[in-house]
């Protein structure tokens, strides 16, 4: 067993938690925005590799957890950063996952963190939008749209 690490039990973390902890939220981090993808390759262990640039735009570390949604095919799964070549525009998704996500893909990047309720209210998510050749065209914490459904109902007008 590894250290600090206890033997699951088979109880929910709710289950576990004493009345003096804190609940913690998965809040959506950060984005790089309709990225392309350039590179698939299925013989290289698992990972994605970013563009260097990208991923300090979008405030993602190498081998954090990073959600691939891949807009083309509808795929999504989850995988860890890798760092790529700075200015490269790099976007190579690496081992099975090579399989769900091909050179010319647009697709999601995106990265959770846990925060608690207090922070979470107040917390802005970066979003890194890039063009087809995935240079940044713009980063910050720029407010999420809500999607065209919304419109029709009549809800925003």
């Amino acid at each position: 067993m590894l250290k600090g690490f206890t033997r699951w039990t088979g109880n929910t973390p709710a289950a576990m938690a004493g009345p003096n902890q804190v609940m913690r939220l998965n809040v959506f981090k950060s984005k790089i925005h309709r990225a392309t993808v350039t590179h698939a390759d299925v013989a290289y262990e698992g990972s994605v590799t970013i563009d260097r640039d990208l991923m300090d735009a979008a405030n993602i570390l190498p081998f954090e957890a990073v959600h691939i949604w891949n807009a083309t095919s509808g795929t999504r799964l989850v995988t860890y950063a890798l760092e790529g070549p700075r200015g490269s525009g790099a976007i190579c998704v690496n081992g099975a996952a090579a399989h769900l996500n091909k050179p010319g893909d647009i697709v999601i990047l995106a990265t959770f963190a846990d925060m608690a309720p207090e922070e979470a209210r107040d917390y802005r998510p970066t979003v890194v939008r890039v063009d087809a050749k995935n240079r940044i065209v713009h980063a910050g914490d720029t407010a999420e749209k809500p999607g065209p459904v919304l419109d029709s109902l009549g809800i925003l007008s």
